[in-house]
């Protein structure tokens, strides 16, 4: 079998919230991509998330519309310590984000929170709690 798991794609509705929300994550989107209707960020191991506006969507799938009832689809990004979960959500909240979930001690073992994406989308925050005391 040849195939093999290559992007992460996403529709979203407003490029220049979008790239401006997933830039202040860590993603490197390309000088001018707020304006542009596809773009691509390069992710570690060689994946790519790709960033696709409604109107691109529909240039090839003129019958497509949006999901109802909130975002399907949600990023998990692991970070270096539960203090970085909570930096991140903070600043990403302070700069005007939404969210689902505050930070909290995960009964699994895990600082989590989860973001929400201009679209709705859920992008959670996670890191290992200490163990041991470490």
């Amino acid at each position: 079998m040849s195939a093999r798991f290559d992007a992460i794609g996403m529709v979203v509705s407003d490029m220049a919230a979008s790239v401006a929300f997933y830039r202040r994550l860590g993603f490197a989107f390309p000088e001018g991509a707020e304006a542009q209707g596809h773009v691509e960020a390069g992710l570690p191991g060689g994946l790519r998330l790709l960033l696709d506006t409604e109107e691109v969507v529909r240039s090839f799938h003129t019958e497509w519309e949006p999901p109802s009832g909130g975002g399907r689809t949600s990023l998990a990004l692991r970070c270096d310590s539960p203090a970085e979960v909570d930096t991140i959500f903070a600043e990403t909240v302070d700069a005007g984000s939404g969210f689902e979930l505050k930070p909290w001690d995960a009964v699994w073992g895990q600082r989590y929170a989860v973001l929400l994406d201009p679209d709705g989308n859920g992008v959670d925050l996670f890191a290992p709690l200490a163990v041991n005391g470490q």
